[in-house]
């Protein structure tokens, strides 16, 4: 009797669970409101993201346009199939070692920064007593994600000119010389790496605000009957839970490494001859083989070379990370 009980009750459990299989499989009306809000945004990534993907052709292409044909014809029936030729007008570069040192260098210096002014910013606003302060601060740090780098490179200007430039001004007003920040190569790193955080930080800390701020508040009252200090809530607390989204940004940082801001590097210099030491990356090469010698396949090869090495630090930066905190990856 025992057998036969346990048995009904295993097939009313068998029972059950097909029939919220079957409950699952059908297309609600709730389906079908999601997926009408997210066609356009599956809309804009085929269209912008998958349908250009046929473009890596001209990284294996001598590109030509036949006349009275086509672009399909001439990308794919009359254009020569080169292999990795394309590739190669790269490494032929006297300035390779150094156009790979700067990118990777850059990056590396920005991803630091990133990882640790944002989050520390972010805590000291929230921290802030008085919300309209906060709310003043968090604004004016934002603000330069908005403007693009032609307008930034034209502020940068103002301060650097060599005749009327505010600094000079100052300087020459001291007792000093001027200085031809244009012409001296060894300002331009620290000059480039303050612009970058200054433009670029305050979306990631918006981003590590919006964490803080979902973090339960009972967790905090409990440290402080417990006696903590502010000190001792952010290390105990805050840090700990920002943890995981600290982790996806880094991680999305180094996927980047081998890819460049080409108007912080372009605009912002002037694109002086005297800085291509310090300020040449390998987007900036790539616009100035191109405006050179107009040939898009080395364009596509190098952008198919970035991405490609970028995809495999991406995943080799999830797996450690996942290694050392399973719960932080990305994936």
């Amino acid at each position: 009797m025992a057998f036969l009980r346990k048995s009904n009750v295993e097939s009313l459990s068998l029972k059950g669970e097909a029939a919220i299989r079957r409950k699952r499989r059908r297309f609600t009306w709730d389906d079908f409101e999601l997926t009408l809000l997210s066609l356009p945004t599956v809309l804009w990534f085929i269209a912008f993201c998958y349908i250009p993907m046929f473009g890596i052709v001209f990284a294996f292409k001598n590109y030509k346009y036949k006349p009275g044909k086509s672009f399909m014809y001439s990308l794919f029936v009359h254009s020569k199939w080169v292999g990795l030729k394309n590739f190669k007008f790269l490494f032929k570069s006297p300035d390779i070692m150094n156009i790979f040192r700067n990118t990777i260098c850059y990056n590396l210096v920005f991803i630091c920064i990133g990882v640790t002014v944002p989050v520390a910013l972010a805590i000291m606003i929230t921290q802030l007593r008085s919300r309209k302060l906060a709310k003043v601060c968090q604004t004016s740090v934002f603000l330069p994600h908005f403007l693009s780098w032609v307008v930034v490179s034209y502020f940068v200007y103002a301060f650097l000119s060599t005749d009327k430039g505010l600094i000079n001004s100052i300087i020459v007003a001291l007792g000093g010389e001027r200085i031809m920040w244009y012409q001296e190569p060894k300002y331009w790193p620290y000059i480039l790496i303050f612009m970058n955080t200054w433009k670029t930080f305050g979306y990631s800390m918006v981003v590590y605000m919006a964490t803080i701020t979902g973090i339960d508040n009972s967790l905090y009252e409990s440290a402080v009957i417990d006696g903590a200090s502010k000190w001792q809530q952010c290390k105990g607390i805050t840090i700990p839970l920002l943890r995981p989204v600290i982790s996806i940004m880094f991680i999305m940082n180094v996927g980047n490494i081998f890819a460049s801001d080409f108007g912080l590097f372009f605009q912002v210099t002037r694109d002086s001859n005297s800085l291509i030491n310090v300020t040449q990356t390998l987007d900036v090469y790539v616009h100035k083989a191109l405006m050179q010698s107009n040939n898009y396949n080395y364009s596509s090869a190098v952008s198919l070379l970035q991405n490609t090495a970028g995809c495999i630090l991406l995943l080799i930066a999830n797996r450690v990370v996942k290694f050392i905190d399973p719960e932080s990856g990305l994936f």
